[in-house]
């Protein structure tokens, strides 16, 4: 049975045909440990001499941003990261310099340290992050682990934390600025809840479905809900809706989109395998990425991995799954052409394919510890929900 979580974000399908060992994950952070996989080409670069400085930084308890955010105070030097990792896990990452010199000396904290591991010729970006590698250990599960081989076979569907994990609001936002309707996009953003929510959450939320409590109320919400705190500060002053939408930080709104786009593939990825495509091998036709992520057309005899749209105003229509994706964009009431936002252009996104299927190496598992390495952009808890099968995410850690 699909959990409800599952069907809110678009996932209506298990690829596999494991029954699952249920269970829970990150009862610890040391329950859950990721370490970033880089290029061998950059691997090979390194030098000892000069360049950008580059460092592994390993972290529990607090994520890559506010790790970052602490180095800059304590050290007054912006490091960039390839990736972010989040507070409930052990993790180690590459972060590099933006400025040539001299690189800091190696230091720890309670919650991360920092290493010089080299110099390379120019800064660290995103691509030459390949993947990462998971240790996972699965608690109160049953002891069947070692019967799972269906590594092969896991839809490369988006993970939970796209959309909100426990507040699966992110992608109903992201339509509703695609629909130019502002006004349901703040009212999104200040009062929809979960009943993952937090009691004083869920009565704050409350007030703030009624617009005449805005002024009111606004010292009440809690200081770690800044954008709620922006968009009233600005319903407050202004009373504009797409002023308010547009005093959130770029990235953030262009992320709302984003995750629309997100839900809309998980939900066209879940149709095509109910209707029996073969997702796991290219076709005749199809659109595929070849071993450098290369995007092109089907050629018998290359390694190549098929692809699915991302739908965006420049939207591909043809490929073998139109039929799925053009039924679900007709039931949404959304076209391609919205994705280009006359209103705010800024956050306007043309689209683009990705992988339909999971790329998992060095897999093993051994007692209720299971180890997997990922390519950059999929998620564990994805591969973990095919293993566990859980009946509430949330409550099994996800």
């Amino acid at each position: 049975m699909i959990p409800n979580l599952d069907s809110q974000i678009g996932i209506s399908v298990y690829s596999t045909t494991f029954p699952g060992i249920g269970g829970k994950i990150r009862l610890s952070p040391e329950d859950f440990n990721v370490s970033e996989i880089i290029s061998e080409k950059i691997q090979n670069s390194l030098n000892h001499q000069e360049g950008y400085a580059v460092y592994k930084l390993k972290k529990k308890k607090i994520d890559t941003n506010h790790a970052l955010s602490s180095i800059f105070r304590k050290k007054g030097i912006r490091l960039k990261s390839l990736g972010l990792k989040d507070a409930s896990a052990i993790t180690e990452q590459f972060v590099c310099s933006g400025n040539k010199g001299k690189a800091l000396e190696n230091f720890s904290t309670e919650k991360y340290s920092l290493e010089n591991i080299g110099y390379v010729k120019k800064p660290l970006s995103k691509k030459d992050m390949i993947g990462n590698h998971f240790k996972i250990q699965i608690s109160e599960c049953s002891d069947n682990l070692s019967d799972f081989k269906e590594y092969d076979k896991v839809l490369n569907f988006y993970g939970y934390q796209r959309f909100g994990s426990k507040r699966p609001v992110t992608h109903l936002i992201g339509k509703a600025i695609l629909q130019r309707d502002f006004k349901k996009a703040v009212d999104l953003i200040l009062s929809f809840t979960s009943v993952y929510d937090s009691k004083e959450n869920s009565e704050i939320r409350e007030k703030l479905s009624d617009k005449e409590n805005y002024a009111k109320y606004f010292d009440h919400v809690p200081i770690q809900m800044d954008i709620e705190r922006i968009v009233l500060k600005e319903m407050i002053e202004h009373n504009e809706y797409i002023r308010a939408i547009r005093a959130i930080p770029l990235s953030l709104r262009r992320f709302y989109i984003q995750a629309y786009q997100s839900f809309i593939f998980n939900q066209s990825l879940s149709s095509a395998f109910a209707d029996g495509e073969n997702l796991f091998e290219a076709q005749s036709s199809d659109v595929c990425f070849d071993f450098n992520g290369i995007i092109g057309k089907y050629v018998r005899g290359l390694d190549q991995r098929l692809a699915l749209p991302f739908v965006g105003y420049s939207y591909y229509k043809k490929t073998r799954f139109d039929y799925q994706i053009s039924k679900i964009l007709k039931l949404e009431e959304i076209t391609p052409k919205d994705f280009f936002i006359k209103e705010m252009q800024e956050v306007s996104s043309e689209g683009g394919f990705r992988q339909a299927a999971i790329h998992c190496f060095d897999c093993a598992s051994q007692e209720n510890t299971v180890e997997f390495s990922l390519s950059r952009g999929m998620f564990a808890t994805i591969l973990l929900r095919e293993i566990m099968k859980p009946t509430d995410p949330i409550v099994a850690g996800f």
